[in-house]
């Protein structure tokens, strides 16, 4: 790894172009846009509906791809990838926290968060050991059998955050991870999503129309009509 390797940005987007097309028209959502994330920082990210917020996860999880620019993760050029390699990338690197939680509901909280482990080659023995230890950090331990029907909503973000952390990825990306949740339980999930990132280092992108919840943050992102307009540090 070179020198300039070593000193670059966790997360590193620049000159980013995206527009969405019809046959119509042509709706742009960024145009030059330029973001770097430190490793170990949690980030959230505020804006009004269309702001573009969700494209922009989209691309940080390399489910889209940007018209131009170049998107680096890890010393890793997404956009260079072909949908095989991103894929993989994902398996390995990412994981995603929902806020309608996206579990199944025919399987148990266990087999929820043992999911991301099936496209790794690991025995099942493994498998059932990672689930186990990953349910106990998240404080469910003896729910796993449960399915999600049986459980508060905070509990099953709970089981949404121990499926995206059981493999053990560098980069969490949280889409309104407490938007569906009262005061009380939203305020459990990001105490653990604080957990997650000082004590176990992972590097969290949290996009929320929170205030209270976006104040869990290291920084503040705000984006408006495609565009960065403020960047506020969270005062300690």
């Amino acid at each position: 790894m070179t020198i300039s390797e070593t000193n670059s940005p966790f997360i590193a987007l620049s000159s980013i172009s995206k527009a969405y097309r019809t046959r119509a028209i042509s709706v742009p959502i960024f145009d030059n846009l330029d973001l770097s994330i430190e490793k170990g920082e949690f980030v959230a990210v505020m804006g009004p509906s269309g702001s573009g917020k969700s494209t922009l996860l989209n691309l940080l999880a390399g489910l889209d791809g940007p018209d131009s620019g170049d998107i680096k993760i890890a010393g890793q050029r997404l956009d260079h990838m072909g949908e095989a390699a991103r894929s993989a990338w994902r398996a390995h690197h990412l994981g995603i926290v929902f806020q309608f939680y996206n579990l199944l509901p025919m399987l148990t909280a266990e087999e929820n968060v043992e999911l991301p482990l099936l496209l790794k080659p690991f025995p099942a023995s493994i498998r059932r050991e990672r689930v186990a230890k990953t349910l106990d950090l998240v404080g469910l331990c003896g729910f796993g059998r449960q399915n999600p029907s049986r459980l508060s909503g905070g509990q099953q973000q709970r089981v949404g955050i121990a499926r995206a952390i059981v493999s053990d990825p560098t980069l969490l990306l949280c889409d309104e991870p407490t938007g569906d949740l009262d005061r009380a339980s939203a305020d459990e999930i990001l105490t653990m999503l604080g957990y997650l990132n000082r004590e176990l280092g992972k590097t969290i992108v949290m996009v929320t129309h929170d205030p209270e919840a976006a104040e869990a943050a290291d920084r503040i992102l705000h984006l408006d009509k495609g565009a960065f307009v403020e960047r506020a540090r969270v005062m300690s």
